[in-house]
Order: structure tokens, then sequence, then C-alpha cells
């Protein structure tokens, strides 16, 4: 039954609310799609319903920014669609679980208006907003400053596991990380490329923590592409560039991880931060999915000062390293729980048949723990040929980068690759560019959005537009069909 406020306003009792939530969460699922849905929404609640005010909350500043400026007129649309009386929307920040209250958020709009901040006072809103630094407040001691969301804990030098393949790439990580503490600049910048889960954001993580660790006063930031991306647009849009690329050129170590997915005019302020912050003798380490000459993102000066720099590859892990990581998490879970075994015989199982990347060997180890802890069942190389039967599979089916199946239609079709990028529309480009969208969609794992972006960034829905048009095509068209199972053999051999 609805309540009254002592300010009057009506109050919608807790399980109304839960059902329309529910029903609201449905229809923006149906509206913005499932990939979408998980990435911005599934960690949105509704924390109440006063008068026409719908409160809503989210764990992060980041999400709470995002959503206020992407989606906030989506979700009212929602809203009112089940309740007609809503005609605001109040998003906050959940801390410690708990919603702060409504008029203590940076993160507020009603009607899916926001009101814009004075010039003023907006850059230090948007910095602290959004900045996932490890730059500390003065009150504030050394572990809070570096528990950001953009750092994981366990990712230190510590835990890193060494071999051929990686041995060379941690040399240069330690010593970045131990100059960059005492102020020394050493290769600069520093590259390091790898397909996926060989190591690379550990390393990243590693130096953020080593560089930092004794002195609270340095500048240390890590970014992924999307976040320095996302920063660069919200400080155009609210109109505080200015100071967004000062706050870039003070810092004194700059990490940026996944380059390969910065685009557009951030890939052009990046090339800029990354001029300034060399010629200021400041470190910067960037690490990417390929090369610095393949990364087609880049304008040929970005990827010069990249190259100029020190590129380090990362290698496929082989069998002695593979053994050696799954030994050494296996030898952590052993410490966590007590009685846990993984014999001989289960170590070298696992490191010979699952042989993708240090992340499937992490998560073979998970698993088996879990299956241990759940069942009772002893680790054995039985436990876990059942457990790891799809891991087990994908060995069988070796990884196809979006950067191959670029440089094999291309070549392929005889159409330049930065004409599969570009926005033209005719038909010699656009079915070739359709046939790549198609293939990525198949022989890799990346979501629909982060195909769009690899694509010229383009939205999700016209990489679903292209797949589905070449799945009719290809019922329709058998000598395409023969066409396109050339292309994946020669992909996948």
């Amino acid at each position: 039954m609805a309540q009254r406020s002592e300010i009057g306003d009506t109050v919608m009792s807790a399980g109304s609310s839960e059902q329309m939530w529910q029903r609201v969460r449905t229809r923006l699922r149906a509206a913005v799609g499932e990939d979408v849905f998980t990435s911005w929404f599934a960690r949105l609640e509704l924390e109440e319903v006063v008068g026409d005010l719908a409160h809503l909350s989210v764990p992060t500043r980041f999400l709470c920014s995002w959503i206020q400026s992407n989606y906030l007129e989506k979700i009212l649309e929602a809203l009112s669609a089940e309740n007609e009386a809503i005609g605001r929307v109040h998003v906050t920040v959940r801390v410690n679980g708990q919603a702060r209250p409504r008029l203590a958020s940076p993160c507020e709009a009603s009607s899916g208006e926001k009101e814009a901040p004075s010039p003023a006072t907006q850059p230090a809103v948007t910095m602290a907003a959004s900045q996932p630094t490890l730059i500390a407040p003065a009150n504030a001691n050394r572990s809070d400053a570096l528990s950001g969301s953009a750092l994981d804990r366990k990712l230190t030098f510590d835990t890193f596991v060494t071999g051929g393949a990686n041995e060379m790439a941690l040399g240069v990580a330690k010593q970045v990380a131990s100059a960059a503490a005492n102020n020394i600049v050493t290769f600069n910048p520093v590259y390091i490329h790898s397909s996926v889960g060989l190591g690379k954001t550990h390393l990243l993580n590693a130096i953020a923590w080593a560089a930092g660790a004794n002195d609270s006063s340095r500048n240390i930031v890590y970014l992924t592409a999307d976040h320095f991306m996302y920063h660069f647009i919200t400080a155009v849009k609210h109109q505080s560039a200015l100071a967004f690329k000062e706050w870039l050129r003070r810092i004194d170590l700059l990490l940026i991880d996944d380059m390969q997915f910065l685009q557009g005019k951030s890939a052009t302020e990046f090339g800029h931060t990354l001029s300034s912050l060399i010629s200021g003798t400041k470190q910067v380490v960037v690490a990417g999915d390929a090369p610095p000459r393949d990364l087609e993102m880049l304008d040929d000066r970005v990827k010069s000062r990249l190259s100029g720099g020190l590129v380090i590859p990362i290698s496929p892990f082989d069998a002695e390293l593979r053994r050696a990581i799954v030994q050494k998490r296996a030898d952590q879970a052993c410490s966590r729980f007590s009685g846990l075994s993984f014999p001989p015989a289960v170590i070298d199982f696992v490191a010979r048949c699952i042989v993708s990347h240090g992340r499937d060997l992490d998560g073979a180890v998970n698993r088996l723990v879990a299956a241990n802890q759940l069942t009772g069942e002893p680790i054995t190389v039985g436990l876990a040929e059942k457990t790891l039967q799809d891991l087990i599979r994908s060995r069988e089916t070796p990884k196809v980068r979006i950067e191959d199946i670029l440089k094999i239609v291309a070549r392929h079709y005889k159409v330049p690759r930065t004409e599969l990028l570009s926005s033209r529309r005719s038909r010699d480009v656009v079915r070739p560019r359709q046939i790549a969208m198609y293939l990525a969609k198949s022989l890799t794992s990346r979501s629909l959005p982060e195909i769009g972006r690899r694509f010229g960034g383009r939205d999700h829905t016209t990489v679903l537009h292209s797949v589905r048009k070449v799945e009719q095509l290809m019922s329709q068209d058998v000598d395409l069909t023969q066409e396109i199972e050339l292309l994946r053999r020669m992909l996948e051999e």
C-alpha cells in the first residue's frame, strides 16, 4: 500500500516497485539488446519511487556518468511506459551497498534533461567523477589510493609467471617500474603487444603497483582505451577539454591498455598527449594486441611515435610455461583451501590440453577447485576431462583475430583495409565489409559492440545487420557460401 512522506510525496510500495522494475528491465533489454543491457544496465537498481521521481542507483561513478550521458531518456521512457506518473529520473552511486542520499550525488537529471554546469566549476566536477587514477587525496593512505577499479590487486610482479615467451617483457616492465619510482625515464614509450590473455594487462598493473608503492605523490594513471575515450568525449561535451589536457600532461607515469580500441579524435588527442609526455620526460607504457604498424585506427604519426620507442612482443606460451602457470595457480589455491591437492598428472594434463592462453589456464584451475569444493570429489585427470571439456575443445580451433580477417578479406577482394574501415558505401566495398563482419562474429569471441569499434567505430546494430544480410545471401547463393567457406579455412589454417 502506498505511503506518505513528510513532504507529501506518494511513495510506491516495495512490492509493486520491484514488479514494475522487472518489467522496465525487460523493456530496456528488448530496446538496447542483450550486449548493451549486460554492459550498462545489469547493475542498475531501483531504490524507490517518490511522487514523479524514480531514484536509481549503480555501483560506480563511471557507470553513473555514462548512463546519465547516454541512456537517461531511454530509461525514463521505459519507466513512464510502466508508470505514467514518473516524469523524472535520479541516478546515484551506491556506497558499500547503500545508495547515497538523492541530493548528494553528482549524477542527477530529471525528465531526461541535464542542466549544464557553469564553466568555473565543471572541470573539477568532471575530473572528480571520472579519473581512475592512483592519485591519492591528502588524507588518504596509499592502499586506498591504489584500490581503484582500474587496478587488480592480484596482478603484481610476484604473481606473474615467467618463461621464454614473456621473459623480456617482464624484465623491461620491472626496469620501467623501478626507474619510474625514482623519477627516471628509461625506454620511452614502451609498447607491449600480444594476442589476448598472454599477460599484457598483468604487466601494466604490476608496473603501476611497483612504481607507486612507496611514493603517494607520484601521479600514476592506468587507463584502458575505452576509458580514455570516455574521459575525452565527456570533457569535450562539457567544454572542459582544456582541463582534461592539462590533467593528462601532469601525469608522471601513464599506462594505456587495449590500444587497439582507441579511435577517432580520442586517438588524435592521445597522440598529442604522448608527444607532450615524452617531451616532458614522463614515462608512457602502452599495450595492444598487434604491433603499432598494424593498428588501423591510429594515424601514421602516432604509429611512428610508438614504433620509435621499445616494442616488446609476448609470444604464445610453450608447454613448459603453461605448466609453470598451472602449477603456480594450483599452489595458490592449495594455500587457500585446506586439504586441496593437485596431482602432477592433473597439472600435466591441463598444461598439455589447454593451449589457448593464460586466462584459460587460470580458469581451468578455478573450475577444478570449485568442482572439488562443491562435490567433494578429489581432483583427478578424470575430473579434469569432465570439467574442462569446452576449454579442451577450444584448442582444436586456432585463434582468429579481427586483424587477420581484415587482411584476408582485403587481399581476397582486392580492397584496401582502410576502405573496409571507411564510411564508403559503394558495392565493391560494402559487400566485403559485410563478409568481414560476418566472419568476425563467426570466428572470434568479440561482442557486436567490439566488432563495431574495430570496423571504424560502427554501431553494434550495423554489425548485426551485416551478419544477417550475409546469412540471407548465403542461403540463396551457393557460390557465395563456398567463397566464404574458403575464407574461413584460410583463416583457420
